[in-house]
């Protein structure tokens, strides 16, 4: 019988041996072949495609004029750059997730097949006088044989590095969750300011497109004067500089403006060629976060900002690296228990069991630990210092964020004054230049100066949200917002529209952890 199979090993083994190496030298033909493929232009443009489509996908279309609150629930909905920390956000969860798993034992299951072109032979030897044995060589192994093994293990040691990584991942994910909220912050503000300069945009297009044709055919009507000396050449000249200037100042202003509904278009993944409209919304002022003490905002930034928070979270990961780091110290303990089988022919005991418990210690770690205990504690000392040099950059950041908000309100109050003497004064010049009292040249000065001073108001209300949001940044309030992927954009427009109303009444959220 045992001749019988060994005939059958031996026919099979050659078989195996070919295939073995056929799968060998086919690798090492695949690994030595591979080249730099550059993509085609066909997988270019399928690949530009499909990006677009999947960042169209799921937009809600504009129905009448963008609001404001709108404007910010489309960005907080669609903007792709929050998009992306939303999903770093969630690849850190997901991290999180899968690294809980590492503190779970391990339960292996392997199987495998080994051959060879001979018997396994060996010799005994006398202990005592070292003399070979007299008997013949014994076979004590086949030629071949399968093998599976099912192991359970667990290490104490591997059990506390992955808790301290568990713990470190958990922070990192807060660390995620602060960086969208500061991206939130950054996109807020971007859509504020981009959206009173689209505002400005669309009041004064026609003011400025208006003022550029009056500008345009008073010059041409001083270059006729001047060809036909009706008038004396200096005076024509210098009558021409001054237009030019003006026609300069308002072209200037139209190239400012023009680029303004692009940017709000892709802030708000509108399509960047499409002719929309935006509800301008009324000019006000609120003080009243100028009013509340100092102390009542500094106490606000220092428990919500996000990166003070991101650096006390950054803090506590240093700490757990210190924990990791002392734990690699230790003895590792490790225990284990296995099912074990093998077709080997010769094995009496085909199936068996084993159980084993290993204490293992690198005593080079001895020489190591002032090393790594200094190089630890430098750590934790870095990531404190970097939250205290956070903290006072806060407080900084608030005081000017406050200022800055202060100043431009006063600096809209004097637009505002500005603009409206201007619009006075040209209801004057133009009342005057219908009873021919008053120049073209001084007309179409006057139209520049008013389209300038409205074009300043504008800009100073959009720097007044700008400093407003660079103050609630500072003060770590952004909208209560709840599922963005679910909400409509009118449900995600209310909670903005409730989030701003808030802030014109000077109304701190409630701390939470």
């Amino acid at each position: 019988m045992a001749i019988r199979n060994r005939s059958s090993e031996t026919r099979s083994r050659p078989f195996i041996r070919l295939a073995c190496s056929a799968l060998a030298l086919s690798a090492v033909a695949g690994c030595a072949s591979i080249e730099p493929q550059a993509l085609s232009n066909s997988e270019i443009a399928a690949t530009l495609q499909a990006d677009k489509e999947a960042l169209d996908k799921g937009v809600e279309p504009l129905n009448g004029p963008l609001t404001l609150d709108e404007a910010i629930a489309r960005a907080i909905k669609y903007n792709a750059d929050r998009r992306l920390k939303m999903m770093e956000e969630a690849l850190a969860a997901g991290t999180l997730e899968a690294g809980n798993y590492d503190m779970l034992p391990k339960l292996v299951a392997s199987a495998g097949y080994r051959d060879r072109n001979n018997d396994y032979i060996t010799r005994s030897q006398d202990s005592v006088t070292g003399q070979q044995s007299l008997a013949n060589p014994f076979i004590s192994s086949g030629r071949s044989a399968v093998t599976t093994d099912l192991t359970f293990s667990w290490s104490l040691l591997d059990f506390g590095q992955s808790y301290y990584a568990a713990k470190q991942n958990a922070d990192r994910v807060l660390v995620a969750r602060e960086r969208r909220r500061k991206a939130l912050h950054t996109l807020i503000q971007d859509v504020r300011t981009a959206y009173w300069r689209v505002v400005a945009a669309q009041s004064l297009k026609g003011k400025v497109q208006s003022g550029i044709v009056d500008a345009e055919q008073a010059l041409k009507d001083a270059e006729r004067a001047e060809n036909e000396r009706l008038r004396n050449p200096l005076e024509a000249l210098r009558f021409q500089r001054q237009l030019l200037e003006n026609l300069r100042l308002l072209e200037t202003v139209e190239q400012e403006l023009s680029a303004a509904r692009i940017e709000l278009a892709a802030l708000t993944r509108l399509p960047l060629g499409s002719d929309y409209s935006v509800a301008a919304p009324q000019m006000s002022l609120s003080k009243t976060w100028l009013e509340l003490p100092v102390a009542q905002l500094e106490e606000q930034a220092l428990q919500r900002n996000a990166d003070l928070r991101e650096s006390m979270y950054n803090a506590r990961i240093a700490q757990q690296e210190t924990h990791r780091t002392m734990l690699r110290l230790f003895p590792g303990l490790s225990f284990n228990y296995g099912y074990k089988s093998s077709d080997d022919s010769y094995l009496i005991n085909q199936h068996w069991r084993e159980a084993g418990v290993q204490v293992s210690f690198n005593l080079f770690n001895l020489l190591a630990l002032p090393s790594q205990k200094r190089l630890a504690d430098a750590g934790v000392d870095l990531a404190e210092q970097k939250r205290m040099v956070t903290q006072m950059a806060v407080l900084t950041q608030l005081h000017i964020a406050r200022l800055q908000y202060a100043n431009a309100m006063h600096q809209y109050e004097r637009a505002d004054a500005i603009a409206n003497v201007e619009g006075r004064i040209a209801d004057h010049v133009g009342n005057q230049a219908v009873a021919q009292k008053q120049t073209q040249l001084d007309r179409v000065s006057q139209q520049t100066s008013l389209i300038l001073a409205q074009l300043r108001r504008y800009q100073a209300m959009a720097a007044v949200h700008t400093a407003s949001s660079r103050l609630q940044a500072s003060l770590g309030m952004e909208p209560s917002i709840g599922d963005v992927a679910g909400d409509s954009i009118g449900d995600l427009a209310k909670a903005v529209h409730k989030s701003l109303q808030d802030w014109d009444n000077g109304s701190l959220p409630v701390t939470s952890n």
